[in-house]
């Protein structure tokens, strides 16, 4: 007869594969779960395209001559996947009839409230196409400081996110919003969006979650080759 194995080894290897199948569940069930947000996204316009900011409004200091664009949706926080302005990034359209001044910056900016399937329960878009000024602030003025010069009143958060132009929307400040119970984009919001091919990388979590499976993977197989010595 051959030797019994002892229990404890068996009820480890039983556990471990328990919690690699569990993790390999929840994974598989993650793209379901994840979140998009709404929230007014930060455009940056160059060659009458629009790209994701990479700061925020109030670190941005944009030179003379630049586009900023902001956007009303309810999207994913990345470039690849946010809802873009539906206007373009020009800026002669915007301040081409706003003379220079010494000792002043033009900066252009197209503000788009979004599409009504968007707005939080019981508002609306104040208006349905983007809006569009031209600011003129100070040579080391931020992004904020050239949008709250045309489009008061601003609100902002605790954590300084950006929650409402112009007083759009009432309330609510980038909450979360389940992909099941997204409203259908319109038509002119799926034109606005960002083609897939947008370069984003696949987030932390997901990398490490997958790092933590291999690597259970590898330490059931290792303890069962252990016990078969």
């Amino acid at each position: 007869m051959s030797p019994r194995r002892p229990r404890g080894r068996g009820r480890g290897l039983v556990g471990l594969l328990a919690a690699l199948g569990l993790l390999l569940t929840l994974f598989a069930a993650s793209p379901a779960l994840a979140a998009s947000y709404r929230y007014w996204s930060f455009w940056q316009g160059s060659g009458g395209n629009w790209g994701y900011a990479t700061e925020g409004p109030s670190t941005a200091r944009p030179a003379d001559g630049t586009t900023l664009g902001f956007r009303f949706s309810v999207s994913k926080d990345a470039g690849a996947e946010a809802a873009k302005p539906r206007a373009a990034a020009d800026f002669e359209a915007v301040c081409g009839g706003t003379g220079a001044v010494e000792g002043r910056k033009r900066v252009a900016l197209v503000l788009d409230f979004g599409v009504p399937g968007d707005a939080p329960a019981g508002e609306a878009p104040p208006q349905e196409a983007p809006r569009t000024a031209c600011a003129q602030v100070a040579p080391d003025a931020t992004a904020a400081e050239a949008l709250a010069s045309v489009a008061k009143p601003l609100r902002y958060n605790g954590a300084a996110l950006l929650c409402a132009i112009s007083g759009y929307p009432k309330s609510g400040c980038g909450e979360p919003i389940a992909d099941a119970a997204q409203p259908k984009p319109s038509a002119s919001a799926s034109a606005a969006a960002p083609s897939p091919g947008g370069g984003s990388g696949p987030s932390a979590g997901l990398v490490a979650g997958v790092a933590a499976v291999a690597a259970l993977g590898t330490a059931a197989v290792w303890q069962s080759r252990r016990r078969r010595r």
